[in-house]
């Protein structure tokens, strides 16, 4: 399906959800992809960076969103230390998510350095989505969250790596926070959809957290982000309105008791 969208230029949506009740309002939208996105330990969790969510953590949410969605794509991000640098537990992990909750897939963040783990992991039949420039599990290595791939040595090696995630036979690649040139020239030389965000408009499709763009999370604002809602205010004054009906006794009247 995706291929095919890539094919005709039909851009490619894409959100992340984390439990039953977001999972149904976006599935029922019509979306194309649902993320389960370690993004959850951010603001699900309120954790500063993705590292903390666990493998179990994860399948937890993988397994609400699956009970909601009957037609989009469910892709599952694999947590940090779950696949690093062994390939074994690479797989045992993936198996654990697929055979746990139902998903569809699973991504992985980086190129070479785990195209073992990405192997094994498709040995066993499990799709896998790639994602490379800036990838947050690996933020300790990058020590900041600005645009990745700007000079040419990094950049080099991202195209490389792109051409290496379709090789060994990813079905797509998540481009994040990278020059648009840079972005618009991989989803040229490729034949795997590409999805941005923070990547431009010359990808094949977008994603976005959706805390994020509903303006639940309302501290953050980068360029790429485009806020559709401030639900942040919204539910804030419902809330406000509740306590003041309750402290009035406005609430329950009448009409609302048995």
């Amino acid at each position: 399906m995706l291929q095919e969208m890539k094919l005709k230029g039909e851009k490619i949506a894409m959100l992340t959800a984390y439990d039953y009740s977001m999972a149904n309002i976006i599935d029922n939208s019509g979306i194309d992809i649902i993320l389960v996105g370690d993004s959850a330990a951010n603001v699900m969790a309120g954790h500063k960076t993705t590292l903390p969510i666990t493998l179990n953590e994860m399948i937890y949410h993988a397994s609400s969103v699956m009970r909601a969605v009957e037609r989009a794509l469910v892709v599952v991000d694999l947590p940090f230390g779950t696949y690093q640098g062994n390939s074994r537990e690479a797989l045992n992990s993936a198996i654990r998510i697929m055979k746990e909750s139902n998903a569809n897939a699973v991504k992985l963040e980086g190129g070479r350095e785990i195209k073992e783990s990405i192997d094994r992991i498709l040995s066993a039949g499990i799709p896998v989505m790639g994602h490379l420039g800036l990838t947050p599990q690996s933020i300790n290595k990058f020590g900041t969250y600005v645009v990745r791939a700007k000079e040419e040595e990094e950049a080099q090696r991202l195209r490389e790596d792109a051409r290496l995630l379709e090789e060994v036979g990813c079905f797509a690649v998540v481009l994040e926070k990278i020059p648009s040139a840079l972005a618009t020239e991989v989803t040229e030389s490729i034949k795997i959809p590409t999805i941005g965000i923070g990547a431009g408009s010359g990808v094949d499709g977008q994603v976005l957290v959706i805390h994020d763009m509903l303006g639940i999370n309302h501290d953050f604002s980068p360029r790429f982000l485009r806020r559709y809602h401030n639900l942040y205010d919204e539910m804030k004054g419902a809330v406000e309105m509740y306590i003041k009906d309750v402290k009035s006794l406005d609430f329950p009247n009448e009409r609302e008791q048995y």
